[in-house]
């Protein structure tokens, strides 16, 4: 007898595909993780800073895509802040630990 739950699917099909994307603990850790998301911030950056030297320049730089490539920086930046201050928590959080 078959069991009624092993069919079922938890995530939809195209999700499936991009969960197994992740690293997971044995594919890779979570330095590499971050490093590659804050190397992912400095490209948003750079890029944004590409785009509104090419607005003021007048180089032909269309401002909306300059303005969506500052709003994508300026919310990567917030989420690795928002991730630094997950992290000093938890730091501080296990040094109050008492072994």
């Amino acid at each position: 007898m078959t069991s009624p739950i092993s069919g079922l699917r938890i995530l939809p099909a195209e999700m499936q595909s991009t969960a197994a994307e992740f690293p997971t603990a044995s594919g890779g850790g979570f330095a590499e993780t971050l490093h590659s998301a804050m190397a992912e911030m400095g490209q948003l950056s750079s890029e944004a800073e590409t785009g509104v030297a090419g607005v003021l320049e007048g180089n032909g730089v269309d401002v909306h895509r300059a303005l969506i490539a500052v709003e994508k920086a300026d919310l990567s930046f917030q989420l690795m802040m928002q991730v630094r201050n997950k992290i000093v928590s938890a730091y501080q959080e296990i040094s109050r630990m008492q072994f």
